[in-house]
């Protein structure tokens, strides 16, 4: 479950295995803090959420500060790539470009509507999980799966239009 959800997030292996671990300490450390006012599923999807957002939002900041050097060093020789990497087990060569486009366009949706579609169109939870483990009403939930429908739709017509 915990490194599942962490690689609809990161998209690849080893980064969801870091985030597994990473995962699996805040729990370990954290047990005896547990509040019983949720499942410990509900609890760990939310820790899994937060360490996974936390991951990416980190790599992003070591992508823009490794620019920024670049950009004010002497070495011009050195090549920028910035890329996205998308390493999913279980896809088709073949599925790869079209699946990894898609998932560009979910990662650039705000977190917490990524959350949502991940949560319950991939995850496939129940709407009412998916608010519990948010901490939101079920409405809220419906309306951040809807908009991030409508976010992806509209960013998937115009990459290809």
């Amino acid at each position: 479950m915990v490194y599942n959800l962490a690689l609809q997030y990161v998209q690849n292996i080893e980064d969801a295995e870091e985030i597994t671990q990473d995962v699996f300490m805040a729990v370990y450390s954290s047990l005896s803090t547990f509040r019983e006012d949720s499942t410990y599923s509900t609890w760990i999807y939310q820790i899994t959420i937060n360490k996974s957002l936390d991951f990416i939002k980190a790599k992003k900041r070591k992508k823009r500060f490794g620019f920024l050097t670049a950009l004010f060093t002497d070495d011009h020789n050195s090549e920028i790539n910035i890329p996205v990497d998308f390493n999913h087990p279980g896809i088709q060569m073949e599925d790869k470009e079209s699946l990894k486009q898609l998932f560009e366009h979910i990662n650039s949706l705000p977190d917490n509507q990524k959350t949502a579609l991940i949560l319950h169109k991939i995850e496939q939870l129940p709407q009412a999980e998916v608010a519990r483990i948010m901490r939101l009403s079920p409405k809220a939930v419906e309306s951040l799966v809807q908009r991030a429908k409508t976010g992806l739709s509209r960013k998937i017509n115009s990459t290809e239009g």
